[in-house]
């Protein structure tokens, strides 16, 4: 079994405006790469640099999504499939990103972390750092894309234990 846990990071409300990414490849319950990217976005206006620290000064001289889709295309294509913490997020991101900049969507399936520990947990407060304290997952510096992913990927491997 083959995923990739994937953890986008947007500039504002535009789903297209991935200024960060991480992904995290696990290869029959083996992590292994971790790589993270600064992406430049279509537009400057950062609206959530208070929650990442990612503004555009931090960006400005980065590859674009189109730029980077060679590198992240064989991780995301070779999955059997993606993980994310509130999967529909970063879906509806890799998504919109991709028809942003004429790529065409990859037809690969997401599974949700958030789903999983709700239901298999019990939990009702499923927000990444609360499920990492649950299952003893250390969480270095949440809303860093790679960070999350790592996390999501640990997540992953313990509840499909």
């Amino acid at each position: 079994m083959i995923f990739t846990a994937i953890d986008f990071e947007t500039a504002n409300h535009s789903r297209h405006s991935a200024c960060a990414l991480g992904l995290v490849r696990v290869c029959d319950r083996e992590i292994v790469s971790k790589i993270r990217f600064l992406i430049r976005p279509p537009e400057r206006v950062f609206k959530f640099s208070y929650i990442h620290g990612i503004t555009w000064d931090h960006v400005r001289d980065m590859p674009t999504f189109a730029e980077l889709w060679p590198i992240i295309k064989p991780m995301i294509m070779t999955s059997d499939f993606l993980v994310a913490h509130n999967a529909s997020f970063d879906s509806s991101v890799l998504k919109k990103t991709c028809e942003y900049y004429r790529i065409c969507v990859p037809e690969v399936q997401f599974r949700c972390t958030v789903r999983l520990a709700r239901n298999i947990l019990g939990i009702r407060s499923a927000r990444l750092p609360n499920v990492c304290q649950l299952l003893g997952i250390p969480l270095n510096r949440h809303h860093d894309p790679l960070a999350d992913a790592l996390a999501c990927a640990k997540i992953m491997l313990r509840l499909q234990a």
